[in-house]
């Protein structure tokens, strides 16, 4: 009977600590750790003059009837959310006409050169283009204090 507790008392540590690894590596990012390149910016940059700046404006100031794209306004209408949600609202909403006719690599193109307009800070990595990878990207408007989390 011993024998049985503790076998279970094992294997219910080793479950605990297997779905306690696994949170662990889905540790959501955000904005403010780097999830874009400056190569991947520049890539963005061509993107957003040739299928976006019309509209928006040049580094997406806004224009005509298209909002802006940068500054606080726009960061608090994603703020909470996930990179992964402005990218997939652009991939189905965007350029006006040809809606769902971008890549995703150059909607996460695209999007790596909003976050580099709005100040965010490239890193070593490029945005990934997968939907999954960039849901676990959150997007904070404000920079997160160190040592609060």
């Amino acid at each position: 009977m011993n024998t049985r507790i503790a076998t279970v008392a094992v294997i219910g540590l080793a479950v605990i600590g297997g779905f306690y690894s696994a949170l662990r590596a889905q540790t959501t990012r955000s904005v403010w750790d780097g999830v874009y390149t400056d190569e991947q910016a520049k890539r963005g940059a061509v993107l957003f003059d040739q299928e976006c700046a019309s509209c928006h404006g040049e580094a997406g100031v806004g224009g005509g009837m298209a909002p802006a794209l940068v500054g606080d306004a726009f960061s608090a209408n994603y703020d909470g959310q996930t990179v992964g949600d402005l990218v997939e609202r652009n991939r189905q909403t965007m350029p006006v006409g040809r809606e769902g006719q971008l890549s995703r690599q150059q909607n996460a193109d695209i999007a790596a050169y909003m976050l580099q307009c709005n100040k965010f800070p490239a890193g070593t990595a490029e945005l990934p283009s997968q939907a999954q990878a960039l849901k676990q990207i959150k997007y904070l408007a404000a920079k997160p204090q160190v040592g609060s989390g």
